[in-house]
Protein backbone atom coordinates (compact mmCIF):
# COMPACT_ATOMS: atom_id res chain seq x y z
CA UNK A 1 0.00 0.00 0.00
CA UNK A 2 1.21 3.39 -1.20
CA UNK A 3 2.07 6.28 1.63
CA UNK A 4 0.00 9.90 1.28
CA UNK A 5 2.11 12.41 0.24
CA UNK A 6 2.82 14.57 3.38
CA UNK A 7 3.07 18.54 3.54
CA UNK A 8 6.61 18.85 5.50
CA UNK A 9 6.33 21.96 8.22
CA UNK A 10 8.83 23.99 8.48
CA UNK A 11 7.53 26.03 11.36
CA UNK A 12 10.00 23.77 13.57
CA UNK A 13 13.10 24.87 12.00
CA UNK A 14 11.74 28.88 10.82
CA UNK A 15 9.61 30.67 13.13
CA UNK A 16 6.15 30.87 12.25
CA UNK A 17 5.68 34.67 13.25
CA UNK A 18 5.11 36.26 9.64
CA UNK A 19 5.91 40.22 9.19
CA UNK A 20 5.57 42.10 6.50
CA UNK A 21 2.68 41.65 4.19
CA UNK A 22 2.34 37.76 5.52
CA UNK A 23 5.81 36.90 4.78
CA UNK A 24 9.05 36.06 6.29
CA UNK A 25 11.43 39.30 5.70
CA UNK A 26 14.45 37.08 5.96
CA UNK A 27 14.20 32.80 5.87
CA UNK A 28 17.66 32.62 5.55
CA UNK A 29 18.31 35.24 8.83
CA UNK A 30 15.17 33.83 10.22
CA UNK A 31 17.03 30.16 10.14
CA UNK A 32 20.46 31.91 11.48
CA UNK A 33 19.13 33.53 14.09
CA UNK A 34 17.44 29.91 14.93
CA UNK A 35 20.15 28.31 14.84
CA UNK A 36 22.18 30.77 16.93
CA UNK A 37 19.97 31.33 19.70
CA UNK A 38 17.36 28.65 20.24
CA UNK A 39 17.76 25.70 18.29
CA UNK A 40 18.05 23.58 21.48
CA UNK A 41 16.78 23.02 24.89
CA UNK A 42 17.92 22.00 27.97
CA UNK A 43 15.98 18.77 29.22
CA UNK A 44 13.22 19.20 31.44
CA UNK A 45 12.90 23.37 31.27
CA UNK A 46 11.87 25.53 28.90
CA UNK A 47 15.40 27.10 28.51
CA UNK A 48 16.33 27.42 25.03
CA UNK A 49 20.12 27.89 23.87
CA UNK A 50 21.37 27.69 20.31
CA UNK A 51 25.14 27.39 18.71
CA UNK A 52 26.22 31.35 20.08
CA UNK A 53 26.06 29.96 23.68
CA UNK A 54 28.28 26.55 22.54
CA UNK A 55 30.97 28.52 20.28
CA UNK A 56 30.88 30.92 23.34
CA UNK A 57 32.75 28.48 25.64
CA UNK A 58 35.79 28.26 23.25
CA UNK A 59 38.15 31.26 24.83
CA UNK A 60 39.20 33.51 22.62
CA UNK A 61 37.66 32.82 19.16
CA UNK A 62 34.04 31.78 20.34
CA UNK A 63 32.99 35.80 20.95
CA UNK A 64 34.50 36.66 18.43
CA UNK A 65 33.09 34.10 16.03
CA UNK A 66 29.40 34.52 17.53
CA UNK A 67 29.90 38.52 16.81
CA UNK A 68 30.85 37.53 13.06
CA UNK A 69 28.01 35.38 12.56
CA UNK A 70 25.83 38.27 13.79
CA UNK A 71 27.33 40.81 12.04
CA UNK A 72 26.32 39.25 8.88
CA UNK A 73 22.90 39.33 9.92
CA UNK A 74 22.88 42.62 10.44
CA UNK A 75 24.31 42.79 7.22
CA UNK A 76 21.79 40.78 5.60
CA UNK A 77 18.95 42.76 7.68
CA UNK A 78 20.57 46.28 5.71
CA UNK A 79 19.16 44.97 2.33
CA UNK A 80 15.23 45.06 3.66
CA UNK A 81 15.45 48.76 4.18
CA UNK A 82 15.87 48.59 8.35
CA UNK A 83 16.43 52.16 9.24
CA UNK A 84 19.59 53.17 10.41
CA UNK A 85 19.12 53.57 14.23
CA UNK A 86 17.50 49.99 13.77
CA UNK A 87 20.66 48.84 12.25
CA UNK A 88 22.48 51.13 14.89
CA UNK A 89 19.88 48.99 17.89
CA UNK A 90 21.24 45.34 16.15
CA UNK A 91 24.78 46.17 16.73
CA UNK A 92 24.42 47.33 19.96
CA UNK A 93 22.34 43.91 20.86
CA UNK A 94 25.68 41.66 19.61
CA UNK A 95 28.22 44.50 20.96
CA UNK A 96 26.59 43.75 24.86
CA UNK A 97 26.20 40.22 24.01
CA UNK A 98 29.67 39.86 22.90
CA UNK A 99 31.48 41.90 25.27
CA UNK A 100 29.53 40.15 28.63
CA UNK A 101 30.30 37.21 26.32
CA UNK A 102 34.01 37.52 27.09
CA UNK A 103 33.73 37.07 30.43
CA UNK A 104 34.16 33.33 30.71
CA UNK A 105 31.22 31.14 31.94
CA UNK A 106 29.06 34.05 33.18
CA UNK A 107 29.19 35.47 29.64
CA UNK A 108 28.04 31.92 28.14
CA UNK A 109 25.48 31.73 30.45
CA UNK A 110 23.76 35.24 29.93
CA UNK A 111 24.10 34.44 25.77
CA UNK A 112 21.74 31.91 26.68
CA UNK A 113 19.21 34.38 28.02
CA UNK A 114 20.29 37.54 26.22
CA UNK A 115 19.60 35.88 22.76
CA UNK A 116 20.82 38.83 20.56
CA UNK A 117 20.08 37.21 17.02
CA UNK A 118 16.82 36.53 18.10
CA UNK A 119 16.38 39.93 18.93
CA UNK A 120 17.56 41.16 16.09
CA UNK A 121 15.07 38.81 14.11
CA UNK A 122 12.59 40.81 15.62
CA UNK A 123 13.52 44.14 14.93
CA UNK A 124 14.23 43.10 11.36
CA UNK A 125 10.65 41.79 11.66
CA UNK A 126 8.93 45.01 12.77
CA UNK A 127 11.04 47.36 10.78
CA UNK A 128 11.50 45.70 7.47
CA UNK A 129 9.83 48.11 4.97
CA UNK A 130 9.27 48.58 1.30
CA UNK A 131 12.50 47.17 -0.53
CA UNK A 132 13.99 50.60 -1.67
CA UNK A 133 17.65 51.24 -3.57
CA UNK A 134 20.04 51.47 -0.94
CA UNK A 135 22.72 54.95 -1.09
CA UNK A 136 26.15 54.58 -0.88
CA UNK A 137 25.41 56.97 2.45
CA UNK A 138 23.45 53.43 3.34
CA UNK A 139 26.22 51.31 2.65
CA UNK A 140 29.41 53.11 4.15
CA UNK A 141 27.04 53.26 7.16
CA UNK A 142 26.60 49.75 7.78
CA UNK A 143 30.28 48.61 6.94
CA UNK A 144 31.33 51.22 9.42
CA UNK A 145 28.94 49.94 11.65
CA UNK A 146 30.43 46.17 11.12
CA UNK A 147 34.12 47.43 11.32
CA UNK A 148 33.05 49.07 14.84
CA UNK A 149 31.73 46.00 15.60
CA UNK A 150 34.30 43.68 14.91
CA UNK A 151 36.92 46.17 16.20
CA UNK A 152 35.15 46.20 19.86
CA UNK A 153 34.62 42.76 20.13
CA UNK A 154 38.40 41.85 19.35
CA UNK A 155 39.81 44.68 22.01
CA UNK A 156 37.45 43.20 24.55
CA UNK A 157 39.14 39.72 23.46
CA UNK A 158 42.57 41.32 23.55
CA UNK A 159 42.07 42.42 26.69
CA UNK A 160 40.85 39.08 28.44
CA UNK A 161 43.89 37.73 26.94
CA UNK A 162 46.14 39.55 28.33
CA UNK A 163 44.15 39.90 31.45
CA UNK A 164 44.37 36.05 31.83
CA UNK A 165 48.03 36.39 30.83
CA UNK A 166 48.98 38.85 33.81
CA UNK A 167 47.03 36.53 36.33
CA UNK A 168 48.50 33.39 35.68
CA UNK A 169 52.27 34.84 35.73
CA UNK A 170 51.80 36.66 38.74
CA UNK A 171 51.12 33.17 40.05
CA UNK A 172 54.24 31.87 38.43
Amino acid sequence: MKTPVQDIEFDAVLPSDKAVGGKTPDPFVALAARLMDTVFTIPGTNIRFGFDSLIGLIPGFGDFAGALVSSALILQSSRHSVPKIVLARMALNVLINAGVGSVPVIGDVFSVFFRSNARNYALLQRHAGVRRASTTGDWLFVVGLIIAMILVVALVIIGAIALLRRIFAAES
